[in-house]
């Protein structure tokens, strides 16, 4: 797996990246790079990558939101490579998701090496996940996560697109509360708008085909004034 994995590097340095690339490339790597944010995060959607390695200070959109993002996705590693030493920096950065903090100037020697530690991590992670990817809850649901697939009592559940993915990003963060405006950019791609309803309208559909309308919420729980949150108790 390791010789075969896919790199993303997320850096606005253009020596930096190349050098980083190139090594990593020499190594037996496939490496994307991305000179912002934002295409970082375009990149990393478009593809299946092992390991994203992201520089803090970055164009429009910078590491630490990218970070944020990338973790609420995916459990891919990820790995902070930034000039930036301060204690405050690197506590906000492993708060947000990131697996390791890197700072430059470093070498290359221990990239390579950190990489490779985090690729076998990933790898076993990746192989004992593989065989628990149906989440079984309390009052009858069953989400499979790797064939997208939700089930309620024993039933498939036709969910469409979008409220399965609203589903997924809830339940793969449980007791986690979700802005609206961020659950809508995180599953239409968007930037929201004031006053968006969509959300609130999907949330809804969502709860009537789960059957959780009653005044106690079993999976979907509104935090008045703030989103929503997934509160389904696993079993078995």
């Amino acid at each position: 797996m390791v010789e075969q994995s896919k790199i993303l590097i997320v850096e606005d340095d253009y020596e930096i990246a190349r050098i980083m690339r190139d090594h990593l490339n020499r190594e037996g790597f496939q490496v994307t790079w991305a000179s912002t944010g934002l295409e970082g995060l375009e990149d990393f959607r478009a593809d299946d990558y092992s390991l994203v390695i992201v520089d803090l200070m970055m164009p429009e959109m910078d590491g630490f939101t990218l970070c944020e993002t990338i973790r609420l996705e995916s459990d891919v590693p990820l790995l902070i490579v930034s000039a930036k030493n301060e204690d405050e920096s690197k506590i906000r950065g492993l708060g947000l998701g990131a697996d390791d903090y890197l700072t430059k100037p470093f070498s290359l020697k221990e990239l390579t090496a950190r990489v490779h530690s985090h690729l076998r991590r990933y790898e076993r992670y990746t192989k004992k996940h593989y065989n628990e990817q149906i989440f079984h809850y309390k009052h009858g649901l069953a989400i499979d996560f790797l064939n997208e697939a939700v089930f309620l009592d024993g039933k498939i559940l036709f969910l469409t697109t979008k409220e399965r993915e609203i589903l997924f990003l809830l339940a793969k963060n449980p007791f986690i509360t979700f802005e609206k405006v961020k659950i809508y950019e995180h599953v239409w791609q968007l930037m929201n708008v004031d006053g968006n309803n969509t959300v609130t309208v999907h949330i809804k559909s969502l709860r009537t085909k789960l059957k959780d309308t009653g005044k106690q919420a079993r999976f979907v729980q509104t935090v008045w004034g703030v989103g929503y949150r997934f509160i389904g108790e696993q079993v078995g």
